[in-house]
């Protein structure tokens, strides 16, 4: 797929690189704070979580390797590219879609860094949003270096955090798990939480596809798209595991890991979790405000023959950065996840969904072996 490669990729490089990628993109606006698990997993109760989980990573596993099938096939790495051959002229309707989402995305990380300033420090709710913002906006401001920088230093501490809390979260919660898994009543709706959940967090199959480079057969790529989905809820699975423990409560907390942490009642994992989440977020958004900036950049370049200059950089950054603040404190943390990606993941599910699965069934270039 990619003539510049004059050596064999890895098979990690083939056949994981693709899962782990897409699981970044996922986890910050997945399951991070626990938020988005109680909020389309909880509500079927314990059994009905679990199978609203494997749902969503069913439909992750078929959306990714569709996905890449499609891409490797008709060499397409990035979205632009992608949703032209998908939609054609009605690639305009992601574009909308995607840049929608993104507020939302970053509303939902401002709402949430305000209400930990407010658990761990007794802020006001607009300090932490304000924090995380001022700092993407920073970031972005230095340039790819910084960003670099903070996606390798954050991956170290991401993987090392969820790991001790996991490990003390089944040491401590264990037996409470394990109850009301046994006693719980299984509740409906766990079908429409798996594919809600899944849709909105589907995007993230396109927002990876520079990775796919590496690829040398289709064989490869659906592989690869299968792998994707259970190595991206994987960490969501245990930390829905963590929250059965206190089911039914924990589903009413605005931050269900600061909940969870509150129980464990160690201090120090609760500040490093908290801090942990921060930069998560702080990576995530740099990532995705990033990725309007090179849009704005390139329809300026289409339209006049020149990029941005640093005035009108500054402005759009501003700009999006001003939104999502005012829809972080007008609309809160709750009602963002379950209103505005409810509202995003169906119109994805309707826009992109829908089409690579029929365009898979439909076109003899995908369905040969």
């Amino acid at each position: 797929m990619n003539p510049e490669i004059s050596h064999r990729p890895s098979w990690i490089q083939r056949y994981i690189l693709p899962g782990l990628a897409f699981k970044a993109v996922v986890i910050g606006g997945g399951y991070a704070t626990g938020r988005e698990l109680a909020e389309f997993f909880l509500p079927s109760g314990p059994i009905g979580g679990l199978l609203a989980i494997l749902v969503a990573t069913l439909v992750w596993s078929l959306v990714c390797a569709l996905t890449f099938s499609y891409a490797f096939c008709y060499r397409l790495l990035d979205y632009r590219a992608f949703f032209g051959k998908l939609l054609g002229r009605g690639w305009v309707l992601f574009e909308i879609t995607y840049f929608l989402l993104v507020l939302i995305i970053l509303s939902v990380f401002g709402a949430t860094t305000g209400a930990i300033g407010q658990a761990l420090f007794g802020w006001p709710a607009i300090a932490g949003t304000v924090l995380l913002l001022l700092s993407i906006a920073a970031l972005v401001a230095l340039g790819p270096g910084a960003v670099e920088g903070l996606f390798k230093y954050v991956s170290v501490l991401l993987y090392a955090t969820y790991a001790a809390f996991l490990a003390l979260s089944l040491s401590k919660f264990g037996p409470q798990i394990l109850s009301n898994l046994r006693t719980s009543h299984m509740n409906g709706g766990w079908l429409g939480g798996g594919v809600t959940y899944a849709g909105y967090n589907a995007v993230a199959a396109v927002v990876i596809l520079p990775v796919l480079r590496h690829m040398t057969t289709r064989r490869e790529a659906l592989i690869a798209g299968i792998i994707a989905g259970p190595l991206a809820m994987l960490p969501g699975l245990f930390f829905f595991l963590s929250m059965i423990a206190w089911y039914p409560a924990v589903g009413d907390s605005t931050l269900p890991s600061d909940y969870l942490l509150m129980k464990l009642d160690v201090p120090l994992a609760r500040l490093l979790f908290q801090s942990m989440i921060f930069f998560a977020l702080l990576e995530s958004g740099c990532g995705v405000v990033h990725a309007i900036m090179e849009r704005v950049r390139r329809a300026l370049r289409d339209r006049t023959g020149k990029d941005p200059n640093a005035a009108v950089r500054a402005a759009t950054t501003l700009g999006v950065l001003a939104i999502s603040v005012s829809a972080a404190q007008g609309i809160g943390l709750v009602d963002l996840i379950a209103k505005g990606y409810r509202f995003i993941s169906w119109v994805l599910i309707v826009i992109f969904i829908l089409p690579i699965i029929y365009v898979s069934i439909t076109k003899p270039k995908l369905r040969a072996t």
